[in-house]
């Protein structure tokens, strides 16, 4: 069961960082660093700040504190100069790199064993599941930006209103075909 919560944990994270890229696609640069007010994050600041947690939790996960000396968490929400789209998409990638192959590595003991975050002891599947649930949250305000940013151009990310019926016959159908 443990070698399944990693394989399918693993799966439902990449279907989400495509779901984010495919968001990401729909925004023009100027929505990618936009915000709805001076309270909201933006597109931008929500990569950051994934990147930032995701280098910060999975560097070294099983032999040090998931809160590295090293992370600036307050600077992940400011957007500098350096901060590009093409920089903060670089950084998303490296970081999904460091997350994803630590994830992957996991064996079932592994999965038992205690790790920290901010000194804070969770075995590694409660820390795992920890991030999950914090990077579909992120992952879903980018979804729910860039929805409202490309307004009628939005393109849909599942099914599209209105064609559950259509999209379960054509699902069935298909795994059908498969089958024969």
């Amino acid at each position: 069961m443990a070698g399944d919560y990693v394989a399918t944990t693993t799966r439902e994270l990449r279907s989400l960082k495509r779901a984010a890229e495919r968001a990401f696609a729909q925004v023009s640069d100027e929505h990618f660093f936009a915000t709805l007010d001076p309270e909201t994050n933006s597109i931008a600041m929500l990569v950051k700040h994934i990147s930032g947690n995701m280098r910060s939790r999975w560097t070294d996960f099983l032999s040090a504190d998931g809160e590295k000396p090293w992370r600036k968490r307050d600077a992940e929400f400011v957007i500098g100069a350096e901060d590009t789209r093409d920089s903060l998409l670089l950084r998303w990638e490296e970081s999904w790199k460091i997350f994803l192959s630590a994830l992957e590595s996991l064996s079932p003991a592994d999965l038992e064993r205690t790790v920290t975050i901010r000194s804070e002891p969770y075995s590694a599947m409660g820390a795992a599941q920890r991030s999950f649930g914090h990077y579909s949250d992120h992952i879903g305000q980018i979804i729910l930006l860039a929805k409202h940013f490309a307004g009628a151009k939005w393109q849909t990310l599942s099914v599209p209103r209105g064609k559950s019926e259509e999209y379960n016959k054509d699902f069935v159908a298909k795994g059908l075909a498969k089958q024969r």
